[in-house]
């Protein structure tokens, strides 16, 4: 498996870093940690796609986003000793995950300085997602919003052979995504498998056309 994140590092690195995990593997429906919970640990996903959500300051729980393999998260929580995690991680699928908690983390720090470029552009790659989701929640029509979100669901539950991507997730997890209603996520995945684009069924979307999709979600 291939982490994006890992690529500035050398190939001994790497290899000490990987090596430095503990594997661990989760069922369909497992909650990997809850929003709250002590940040001791760094997860790289190795198979499988897990749902992120929070709670809103009015007590509901809002879909951020689904990671798949090659991602992670936790990251922040190695730089804290008291830091708490953010979110609650559910598995939507079986999931297997590396795990690298902040004593392994530091032993690597002593022993491959180099592991610092890990840390530093994990948190500038996160730095441009918030930005670009602030900007898309303050200036993308909601219909291309909910586009976006499902051209990115595509590819996260896609494969590199082109297949159709089935997206196992409700219409209000993809609008919370999104930060739109139910009802305008439907009428946008209603347009979409007018034109041929998607087709729909009971808690999934299935997306035929990945190349027109991420041509409309532009």
């Amino acid at each position: 498996m291939r982490f994006e994140l890992l690529e500035g590092l050398s190939p001994e690195e790497r290899r000490q870093f990987i090596a430095a995990c503990t594997p661990r593997k989760f069922r369909r429906r497992d909650i990997v940690c809850h929003e709250g919970d002590p940040g001791d640990s760094l997860h790289l996903i190795a198979a499988g796609r897990l749902i992120v959500r929070v709670t809103t300051p009015l007590g509901h729980t809002a879909t951020l986003t689904i990671l798949g393999p090659g991602e992670m998260f936790g990251e922040q929580a190695l730089l804290s000793p008291d830091a708490r995690r953010t979110a609650t991680i559910v598995a939507v699928t079986d999931a297997q995950t590396l795990t690298l908690n902040r004593s392994q983390l530091e032993k690597l720090r002593a022993e491959y300085p180099q592991v610092e470029r890990f840390l530093t552009t994990s948190l500038a790659a996160q730095v441009r997602r918030l930005s670009a989701a602030v900007l898309e929640a303050l200036y993308l029509p909601v219909e291309t919003r909910v586009l976006r979100r499902l051209a990115h669901l595509a590819t996260v539950y896609g494969d590199e052979r082109g297949k159709p991507s089935l997206i196992r997730l409700t219409q209000e997890d993809l609008a919370s995504m999104a930060g739109t209603t139910r009802a305008t996520a439907n009428k946008v995945l209603r347009e979409l498998e007018d034109q041929g684009v998607v087709r729909l069924g009971r808690g999934a979307v299935t997306v035929i056309d990945r190349a027109r999709l991420e041509k409309k979600a532009r």
